[in-house]
């Protein structure tokens, strides 16, 4: 998969040390199923409302799982949405950060993003403790909605920047030059 970029979420980060390595797939999904000229834009991302950002849907793959069926249940846990295809592969970030895990000095996660589409029924989410506590929902928002919101606390000295909104703020830019101009 092409390399999109890499991002160092600190500074000085020692990358030869002890890694804590992880590998993701994140589902870019536009426009609702429901065929509405208005959706065009629009991506169907998680919000935050404790923090006020927005992320596209994905995480981490399990031992034994493909990246496929990974996708396919992200998906479902955090959209209650059913994929549909694999349109194909979008690209690949990688992120290096400090580690949240003890006797590590870095963490470095690949991001694969995928174009996909979902089939039109919705169930319930079924997020995890953490996710329930950052009060998040599935939402299908205008590219430049979330952009902003991001943005405002990327920039704020006094908000709470979660780990993934760096990663996801800028690959929301790039999705828009991309596939939504």
């Amino acid at each position: 998969m092409k390399l999109l970029t890499i991002l160092e979420c600190q500074k000085n980060l020692n990358k030869s040390g002890k890694t804590f390595y992880r590998q993701a797939v994140r589902g870019i999904i536009i426009g609702a199923p429901t065929g509405e000229a208005a959706m065009d834009r629009k991506l169907l991302l998680i919000y935050s409302a404790k923090n006020g950002d927005y992320k596209f849907p994905g995480g981490g793959v399990m031992e034994n799982e493909s990246f496929q069926q990974a996708l396919e249940r992200e998906i479902l846990e955090e959209c209650g949405a059913h994929l549909a295809q694999i349109v194909g592969e979008f690209g690949k970030v990688i992120e290096y950060d400090l580690p949240m895990e003890e006797g590590y000095e870095v963490f470095k996660m690949d991001s694969y993003y995928y174009l996909c589409e979902i089939e039109p029924k919705f169930s319930a989410p079924r997020f995890d403790v953490y996710e329930q506590e950052l009060g998040f929902s599935p939402v299908w928002v205008d590219v430049d909605t979330a952009i902003e919101a991001n943005m405002a606390i990327l920039k704020s000295p006094t908000l709470e920047q979660p780990r993934w909104t760096k990663r996801d703020t800028w690959m929301l830019k790039y999705v828009k030059r991309r596939l939504l101009s």
